[in-house]
């Protein structure tokens, strides 16, 4: 086996440095909104609930141990949204976009990177792709900032409207959660404009296309709306997430009919049930109480968190194409076929052992994390699980026990939301050594399962 020369630099993977660049951003965020200058009040805040925020800004998770808009100043709100914007897109692609701007050279590793961080199918045409991304995600923050200030600067005043319909434009489009709507009630989220038929469309719009990801966004730019043209990938993404957000939005409506939704008008029923199956697969806003839903719509409420949205997108999750995948193997064995075949396709071995991968090593993760944090303070299972989903899913909802949590649940929680944004696999593997694989294998043993 060749060794290492003496004095050879030993390079990061690209694993290492995804995780590194996250840990980087969250560390000055942390700093930043510890200054006195980053709280209302004029104090510094303590380090674990700036860690807290940080994290949960730049993984765009949205759980919050204070309300955004009553504890942080202006400046702690920019520097959330930055976070936000940071982490949404992605830290390589916000570098590369300033690279290509001060007209630098992008070298075959940082485009390797960027493949990595947007889940690119290819390396060729990626850094195209960023230009895409970029403009992409101006147009569409842009055109929803400009809608919801029109609807906000009546109520809130000039300044103060277009300042807040860029901040839940941005964060609407990053899935990140975070809101200023505490002037109404401290945690209210966006239970103020609940029937709003204009604030209900912007966010869900900004949040969706968010969550779709980059390389479908790509795919439809280049070929409309020719579905038959598209990708594999692109036809996955598309059918499941559109029958995730009517399908959540039925049950919803048949969970809660006679419960939070039993005072409601037809049209109000809709836009909850509608923004409720849109919000809870991607991003942390609510529209009504989450603690008020009953067991049924709390439970339809974590299994949407923990599917999330699809690869190289602002969302977090396993991904809808990891369990469109798992439901296509399943079905395909159930029916005794050789291959797994959709849309005249055949799936690779390799992409279903990735997605086994990712669903076994995240329903593990949110399993010994429930039993940790109960076994840290005394919580109902349910609540834990339900706050344990939305960290590792990035989801961002709550039944409201976030700022309960003491330092050691905090500190869990955090890992998690970390977890979630770098992906859980991509985590664990930073922590292992590429091995050559030996063309000597164990002897063939038998185990009986099922």
């Amino acid at each position: 086996m060749a060794k290492r020369k003496r004095g050879e630099k030993k390079l990061l993977s690209q694993t290492h440095m995804i995780v590194a660049g996250f840990f980087i951003i969250i560390s000055i965020g942390t700093v930043l909104l510890m200054l006195p200058l980053a709280s209302r009040s004029g104090r510094s805040t303590d380090f674990i609930s700036a860690l807290f925020t940080a994290t949960s800004a730049t993984c765009v998770a949205g759980l919050t141990v204070f309300d955004t808009y009553t504890h942080w100043s202006v400046f702690g709100q920019l520097v959330i949204l930055a976070l936000v914007q940071i982490g949404g897109l992605g830290f390589m692609s916000i570098g590369v976009f300033f690279a290509i701007f001060l007209r630098r050279r992008i070298g075959l590793r940082e485009r390797g990177l960027l493949q990595e961080s947007v889940s690119a199918l290819q390396i060729g045409g990626i850094v195209k792709l960023v230009k895409k991304i970029m403009k992409g995600t101006l147009l569409i923050e842009g055109i929803g900032g400009i809608l919801l200030s029109v609807r906000f600067v009546p109520e809130m005043g000039l300044l103060r409207g277009i300042y807040n319909g860029f901040f839940h434009s941005i964060s609407a489009f990053c899935n990140s959660g975070f809101d200023l709507m505490g002037k109404y009630e401290p945690y209210s989220s966006l239970m103020h404009f609940y029937d709003d038929p204009v604030v209900n469309l912007v966010i869900v719009f900004n949040l969706v296309s968010g969550s779709l990801g980059f390389i479908v966004w790509d795919d439809i730019s280049m070929n409309k709306w020719h579905f038959r043209k598209y990708m594999l990938h692109t036809k996955l993404v598309l059918v499941s997430t559109l029958s995730l957000l009517i399908g959540g939005g039925v049950l919803f409506a048949v969970f809660e009919r006679n419960n939070i939704l039993a005072d409601m008008n037809g049209l109000q029923r809709f836009w909850v049930c509608f923004f409720g199956s849109a919000s809870s697969r991607t991003a942390g806003f609510n529209s009504i109480d989450i603690a008020g839903l009953t067991e049924s719509g709390k439970l339809l409420a974590a299994i949407l968190m923990f599917i999330g949205g699809s690869p190289g997108s602002t969302a977090g999750g396993v991904k809808t194409t990891t369990i469109v995948v798992m439901l296509i193997y399943i079905w395909s064995n159930l029916r005794n076929k050789q291959s797994c075949e959709v849309f005249g396709r055949r799936i690779s071995d390799e992409v279903i052992k990735k997605a086994e991968l990712v669903f076994g090593i995240n329903l593990f993760l949110a399993i010994v994390a429930v039993l940790a944090i109960c076994a840290f303070q005394p919580l109902g299972a349910a609540d834990a699980t339900f706050e344990i989903i939305a960290a590792i899913s990035t989801a961002g909802m709550t039944t409201g026990i976030t700022r309960e949590l003491v330092t050691a649940s905090r500190l869990l929680v955090i890992l998690l939301m970390f977890c979630g944004r770098v992906g859980s696999m991509t985590f664990a593997l930073s922590f292992t050594e590429r091995r050559k694989t030996l063309p000597v294998q164990m002897p063939l043993g038998k185990v009986t399962v099922g």
